[in-house]
Formats: structure tokens, C-alpha cells, sequence
């Protein structure tokens, strides 16, 4: 069961991506509305604002689609929400991933809310027409997460097994005598 402390990581990290995302969100369409984009880095790293209606990599499951992945971004944050909870106690790895992916999930799930043009995003990263799909701050935390907490239930699985070869591979102590009842021991007389 999470501490305190653990909690405060997961409710940290979580509430750190939301602003963060949605204060470059709003200054991503405040700035970039009316523009083709802005180069950052020449063409390899560009600001361009972007609505994605659908999930990660353009996925669109219809006119639905709206409707369904806000349902599956409440099913998932309430699944992370219980992870977070029954994490081991100081497990801060786990927590931080957790609230990485919580925090992202919640603030893609708010512009699906808000609006119904999608997603907002604006970080556009390539060579010519070789692109990555276009992204933003709820993108990268949902990504690190993820693969943090993948880490974190390897080393997991890791320390269990471990624990599981130690215990078999040693030799198990002697069972103690068993106790002599003596109102059943007969002596012969």
C-alpha cells in the first residue's frame, strides 16, 4: 500500500504534466492558429498546430471516436489511479511513472472534452517528408510513463523471481520433533 509520501510523487507528477500541457496547448493556439508553423530547430523540430480527432498516430475509429476514447482515458485513469494505490510502499519509480501517464491521459482527455475537434498538437519533428506524427506536452508524458512503468513491473517481476529461486535453492530447515503426548504413551508394566 502507497504511503503518503508516495502519494504526494504520483499527485506531483500528475498535476505537473496537466498545467504544463495545457499551458502550452493554450500558447500553441494562441500563437500558431493563423501561422503554416515555426521552425524551432530548421525543419527537424518545428511548432505547427495540429487537431487530432482520433488516439495516438491519427488512429480514428469514426464519429465515435470522440465519445470512445474519452471513455477509455476514464477507464485507464481510474486503473492507474488503483496502481498507484497498491504500488509497494517507497516504490517512487512507480509512482512517478503512474502519475507521468495519469497526467497525460487527463490532459488529452480535457481537450476531448472541451472541444470537438480533438487534440491539440504542435510539436513536429522530422526530416522533409519523413515526420513523426505531431505531438504535444500529454504525448511525451503518456510515452515516458509508460515506458518507465513497464521498467519499473520488469524489475518487479525481477526481484520476485529472485526472491523465488533463493527460496527454493535453499535448503529447508529440519521439521522440530513432534511432541510427546503422555497420556498416550503406554508403558508396560
Amino acid at each position: 500500500m502507497a504511503s503518503g509520501a508516495d502519494r504526494r510523487l504520483y499527485w506531483g507528477a500528475g498535476v505537473t504534466v496537466l498545467v504544463l500541457d495545457l499551458i502550452t496547448k493554450f500558447l500553441a493556439e494562441q500563437h500558431l492558429l493563423r501561422s503554416s508553423g515555426r521552425e524551432v530547430f530548421g525543419e527537424w523540430f518545428q511548432l505547427r498546430l495540429v487537431y487530432n480527432p482520433g488516439a495516438a498516430f491519427g488512429l480514428d475509429l469514426g464519429p465515435y471516436s470522440r465519445w470512445i476514447f474519452m471513455v477509455v482515458a476514464l477507464v485507464a485513469l481510474v486503473a492507474l489511479f488503483r496502481m498507484a494505490q497498491d504500488a509497494e510502499r517507497g516504490d517512487w519509480f512507480r509512482q512517478l511513472a503512474l502519475g507521468l501517464v495519469s497526467g497525460g491521459a487527463l490532459g488529452n482527455l480535457v481537450d476531448r472534452i472541451r472541444s470537438t475537434q480533438g487534440v491539440v498538437d504542435f510539436l513536429d519533428v522530422g526530416v522533409g517528408q519523413w515526420r513523426w506524427p505531431t505531438f504535444n506536452v500529454a504525448d511525451m508524458a503518456v510515452s515516458c510513463g509508460a515506458v518507465a512503468l513497464a521498467i519499473s513491473l520488469w524489475r518487479e517481476d525481477a526481484r520476485r523471481e529472485e526472491q523465488a529461486t533463493a527460496t527454493s535453492g535453499r535448503a529447508l530447515p529440519p521439521e522440530p520433533p513432534t511432541p510427546i503426548d503422555p497420556m498416550t504413551v503406554r508403558t508396560e508394566e
